[in-house]
């Protein structure tokens, strides 16, 4: 079937879903995606699973380790009514799709933590991408392979993934209706880690390019480390995510490479910083150095700690405390960043 302007038009489909549908039939998207993580648990009634994903390296992610991972998905929750779906053994990473129903052109790659031992699905995955959603922002949720499963990048692995989304998130920016200037950086505890390592090292050669995408910039418009994982000084690491990352004794060089505090320069963009200063898991120190380290290099920067609130607050546990406030302060933010 052959649609002219005219006959498209009075179908009533936008502009935009016209560039959409040209920039899909140019952009050599595979055919088939590889859908979001699956449990064998079911799913609370009338909540919505996201179904459209996008797949970051069309001819498989480089340094597969033999043997590969086998991607499982263990639901933690004990609650029928509630979620806590975590991922690991990835071999496929890939993005998860929130759409707007009304996009304000701006969109959010978001990292979710899980101390580079997993991956969460629900708490600080499916649940921010909904929260954005809902204000107008196309969400990607990234499912980054994890440094500790034998991947020929290391501790570059996840880094790796982070830069190609960012790029190809870029590169198809018509298909979502997003400005592909307007594409920040969000991450929670170790995938904080990951959201500064992309900010601080957006541009380090960590992988061979494989198409055009990797010719776009992979730095974030802004980034939003949140309770982040950042130093492996191990004074303040958090030791799992560490020995994850670094394995059981690194070098000295090694831990300075893959603290993202060590690593800022003045290239680096503006940030949200978020911690709680009772966290028992990743210390309030591995943010205040973060902090000390964007100021030093004159980054803009605005920082919020809370007496109370523990690690891994994300959405859900925030409620009845000031903490609660925190998703309100990122998009008055972000506002000020032309963001959204």
């Amino acid at each position: 079937m052959t649609l002219d302007r005219r006959s498209v038009l009075a179908k009533g489909l936008t502009t935009t879903m016209l560039g959409a549908m040209a920039s899909g039939a140019t952009s050599g998207r595979a055919g088939a995606q590889t859908p979001p993580p699956v449990s064998t648990k079911g799913l609370p009634p009338g909540l919505p699973q996201p179904s459209e994903t996008l797949d970051l390296w069309p001819g498989g992610a480089p340094g597969l380790p033999s043997p590969a991972p086998v991607e499982q998905v263990d639901e933690r929750s004990t609650d029928p009514l509630v979620n806590d779906r975590a991922v690991y053994g990835i071999t496929r990473p890939r993005l998860v799709v929130f759409r707007p129903d009304r996009p304000n052109g701006a969109a959010v790659l978001i990292a979710p933590g899980g101390g580079y031992r997993w991956v969460v699905v629900d708490k600080e995955g499916y649940e921010m991408g909904r929260w954005l959603a809902a204000r107008g922002f196309t969400a990607f949720v990234l499912f980054y392979r994890l440094p500790g499963e034998g991947w020929a990048g290391g501790p570059d692995t996840p880094l790796a993934d982070a830069q190609r989304a960012m790029r190809l998130i870029r590169h198809r920016a018509r298909d979502f209706a997003i400005d592909p200037e307007r594409v920040a950086a969000m991450g929670f505890s170790a995938g904080g880690h990951v959201c500064a390592d992309l900010a601080a090292r957006w541009a380090a050669p960590v992988y061979a390019p494989v198409d055009a995408a990797d010719r776009l910039s992979a730095k974030p418009h802004c980034a939003a480390p949140l309770y982040p994982v950042v130093s492996m000084d191990p004074a303040i690491a958090h030791p799992g995510s560490r020995a994850k990352l670094l394995g059981p004794s690194p070098t000295a060089q090694a831990e300075a490479a893959h603290s993202p505090d060590r690593q800022i320069t003045a290239a680096a963009p503006p940030h949200f910083l978020l911690h709680a200063e009772d966290d028992d898991v990743v210390p309030v120190d591995n943010t205040l150095r973060l902090h000390a380290a964007l100021r030093a290099a004159r980054v803009p920067v605005e920082l919020h700690l809370f007496t109370h609130g523990g690690h891994g607050f994300g959405l859900r546990k925030t409620v009845g405390k000031p903490v609660e406030a925190w998703p309100d302060l990122w998009r008055a933010w972000v506002r000020t960043m032309g963001l959204g």
